[in-house]
């Protein structure tokens, strides 16, 4: 992990305008003993995970502005679903698509809060609830790119936008 950050960060400083990263354990889930009870060694792998990816992420991010990179860099740490609220016995935390969370840093965008709000286990959004479409157009935006004007043309030769159900960017954020 601090390898591929690293390695980001100098394609970022040669001009590469997007960098993708993959965090490959992060489809987690609890699992089984011998007896069928869950052991959930999710947590284990989570004690020994979450700090070196922490300490990773904020080097990354304290690095991108001593560099005066910050504003040309956004940074997205984000999963293609949430996890559910409750734990199972049978699989841990399955995959949730009610409810996910992302971190954006960088960009130019306007950081340093919290927009929505979950239930009080997570389970379903109950205030400002962001659209994925309204996630990506935002990176578009950062990329200079307008999603109201920009589109790629399917196979059969029709014009599609980039993202779907008119999805704008973040005020919050832009």
């Amino acid at each position: 992990m601090p390898q591929s950050l690293l390695l980001a960060r100098r394609l970022v400083e040669a001009g590469v305008r997007v960098v993708t990263l993959n965090y490959s354990k992060w489809d987690w889930h609890g699992g089984t003993n011998a007896e069928g009870r869950a052991n959930n060694s999710i947590f284990l792998r989570e004690r020994e995970d979450f700090p070196v990816f922490d300490q990773c992420v904020s080097a990354l991010v304290d690095d991108l502005h001593e560099r005066g990179l910050a504003d040309d860099c956004s940074v997205v740490i984000m999963g293609e679903f949430g996890r559910t609220p409750r734990i199972s016995a049978q699989v841990g935390r399955d995959h949730w698509p009610n409810v996910n969370c992302a971190i954006l840093a960088g960009g130019g965008m306007r950081t340093g809060q919290v927009i929505g709000a979950t239930d009080r286990i997570a389970g379903e959004a109950i205030s400002r609830p962001v659209r994925f479409g309204e996630l990506f157009a935002t990176l578009y935006h950062n990329l200079g790119i307008d999603v109201n004007r920009s589109t790629i043309t399917d196979l059969t030769g029709r014009p599609q936008y980039l993202v779907e159900d008119n999805g704008q960017p973040m005020a919050e954020l832009v």
